[in-house]
């Protein structure tokens, strides 16, 4: 991705000073405290710029948004499946693997966010659990449960968004998924076409963002 050089902020670089004569000598003096004087002004105006108002666009962090364009349907209600991805929108620092692993490069906390499209075809209501595992093990209270109306009608299904966004801390190197289990198999996660009357946009399956939040963590047992 390219980048915009507009967003941009320049490191001072630190001022070659050389080596002073044993002797008192003006003219290194004088080149030396106007280098010094430079140098610090430039971080004056560095630091004033991270700090200042609006300072955050300067800072460049971690993040990752993908999506799915696709069907995601279940085999059977006593299995969790992994969500998956055929797209990556933006990436810094957080990558899509194996289709369904989001892996992050630094370590810290992160917000992760998901909005799925779930639609069920049966006459019944049902329930979807939706939660996220860390390089392959669940993580603990990370579960969801999102409730489905029974279909409008027959080759009408009903459609509901499940929507959840979690923070959790991560090591550098380490993968989240997010999976999900359904309680009928009637019961898919579905992406539709672009709409007409009026123009509307393609729905995704699956939306994801993952966002660098802090690199110090606050993760209390």
């Amino acid at each position: 991705m390219a980048t915009n050089l507009d967003q941009q902020i320049t490191q001072p670089a630190p001022p070659s000073l050389g080596a002073p004569d044993v002797a008192y000598d003006q003219g290194f003096f004088t080149q030396s405290f106007g280098s010094l004087k430079a140098y610090f002004a430039k971080l004056t105006a560095l630091f004033a710029a991270l700090f200042g108002p609006r300072g955050g666009k300067w800072i460049n962090v971690p993040y990752g948004a993908f999506e799915d364009g696709t069907d995601q349907s279940a085999a059977n209600t006593t299995t969790a499946y992994a969500i998956t991805f055929d797209t990556t929108d933006y990436s810094n620092g957080i990558t899509l693997s194996n289709s369904s692993r989001l892996n992050v490069a630094q370590a810290g906390i992160y917000n992760i966010q998901f909005s799925v499209q779930l639609e069920n075809s049966t006459n019944d209501t049902q329930d979807v659990d939706i939660w996220f595992r860390k390089n392959g093990t669940d993580v603990a209270k990370s579960n969801s449960v999102f409730g489905l109306p029974a279909r409008k009608s027959s080759g009408d299904p009903s459609h509901s968004v499940a929507a959840l966004n979690f923070f959790i801390s991560l090591a550098a190197n380490d993968y989240i998924q997010i999976m999900w289990r359904t309680s009928n198999i009637g019961v898919t996660i579905q992406h539709y076409v672009a709409g007409t009357s009026p123009t509307r946009p393609i729905t995704p399956s699956v939306i994801a963002t993952v966002s660098f939040v802090s690199n110090l963590s606050t993760e209390t047992a």
